[in-house]
């Protein structure tokens, strides 16, 4: 048995009684009785080689290649109206921008922001530039060479980062800013309100609400070009088994309740989590009754899939059928046996609303699922309608492209 394998055996028994896995913590003191087997199961990462990116698959007529590599750990993406790509790099506390000369070839990388603790989350505006670590969000404004101005804090309480730092933002339709603010915990009772929340701010950053609940991290969001319904993809929690609970593709609605800690999925009441009677409203109810009154989810995925960068395709290169179709970066597992995640996915919608799930660019899982050479994180639409796919954890960005049914792949 490896090292690190019986390790975890060993803290696994401690902690458990043969087949109970206790999730007790201080706000959680009480371990629940219920059976769980928990796995700790991490690919490990090999190069990114250009024959492995050549056995990427996509759908008939698309084509994968390297739009930019050597990029440390590139996560979030925007895109700006002059096609120049810009990447926040939480690692490295900075922003990058990449510009190409439209032959597709190696664009050129500057920083243009340093800094920033942490910074996640980005947003282009009527040409500002959202960017949001952990507790502050900034903004700033695109300058005539590309590069951005020196960055303002316009918020700058939101809560700290806990488990889950990567504070992702967007602007709706209704002109508001969006901050998504994950949970700062596993699987806990929060002691602030604006925890595994959707808030909502004025551009200015006043005006501040919070927008929907109980989304334990909603990391990818986006708008449907018709509808202007807001959708999200919420991580499930960990050690609960390697297929609970579901990754959520969630219809996020104003002064929803989404069930975050004690439901998931379509109003499953989580037999794990121990936290009963429930005050709502200053109404005392069981766990189910509160279950009762949330938003179930609109379609599940598999747990531990991860998925962190979500958007909505409305461009014209690819196929018509892709339009308003949402596709989804799923990090990939480390707690499940077998990986799951490691790919993008296309969710496919009819009259508004999602029917389901199908791979679009897989295969950076090899070696039977022991290893990985990619970790989708961040997406966007370039302005020429290929998608972009960053890998923070191989430092490359994909380009994505359609040539027509019947080129070859």
């Amino acid at each position: 048995m490896n090292s690190w394998k019986l390790a975890l055996t060993l803290l696994l028994a401690l902690l458990a009684s043969p087949a109970v896995l206790s999730t007790a913590s201080p706000q959680n003191p009480t371990p629940p009785a219920v059976a769980v087997t928990g796995h700790l199961f991490k690919p490990g990462k090999t190069p990114a080689t250009d024959e492995r990116i050549r056995g990427l698959k996509v759908p008939q007529g698309f084509s994968v290649s390297v739009f930019a590599k050597d990029l440390g750990n590139p996560r979030m993406l925007a895109v700006s109206t002059d096609g120049t790509v810009y990447a926040t790099r939480q690692q490295s506390n900075d922003v990058i921008a990449l510009s190409e000369d439209g032959n597709h070839t190696a664009p050129k990388l500057r920083v243009v922001v340093a800094g920033l603790e942490q910074v996640h989350g980005i947003a282009i505006h009527e040409g500002k530039v959202y960017l949001a670590s952990p507790t502050t969000v900034w903004l700033s404004s695109i300058e005539a060479d590309g590069g951005l101005s020196a960055p303002m804090p316009i918020i700058h309480d939101l809560p700290d980062g806990g488990q889950h730092r990567g504070r992702t933002i967007d602007i709706g339709p209704d002109r508001m800013l969006y901050v998504s603010v994950g949970s700062s915990c596993n699987d806990c009772a929060e002691a602030g309100k604006d925890r595994a929340t959707m808030l909502r701010f004025d551009l200015n950053g006043g005006g501040r609400t919070v927008f929907a609940q109980g989304l334990r991290n909603t990391i990818g969001f986006a708008w449907h070009p018709t509808t202007r319904t807001l959708w999200g993809m919420d991580n499930g929690s960990d050690w609960k088994g390697d297929d609970l609970p579901p990754e959520e593709l969630n219809a996020i609605r104003e002064n929803g309740d989404y069930g975050w800690p004690l439901c998931y999925g379509k109003r499953v009441v989580d037999r794990i989590t121990v936290s009963e009677p429930v005050q709502v409203l200053g109404r005392e109810m069981t766990k189910e009754q509160y279950c009762a009154t949330t938003e179930p989810a609109t379609l599940e995925y598999p747990a531990h899939s991860a998925p962190i960068g979500m958007v909505f395709y409305n461009a014209n290169q690819f196929p018509p059928d892709f339009k308003g179709d949402a596709l989804v970066a799923f990090h990939g597992s480390w707690n499940r046996q077998t990986p799951a995640g490691y790919k993008v996915v296309r969710v496919r919608f009819r009259n508004n609303q999602p029917q389901g799930f199908e791979d679009f660019l897989t295969g950076f899982l090899v070696d039977a699922g022991t290893r990985q050479f990619g970790r989708p994180a961040g997406i966007a639409v370039a302005r020429d309608g290929a998608l972009l796919v960053s890998d923070d954890a191989n430092g490359l960005i994909y380009r994505i492209a359609y040539a027509g049914a019947g080129a070859a792949r």
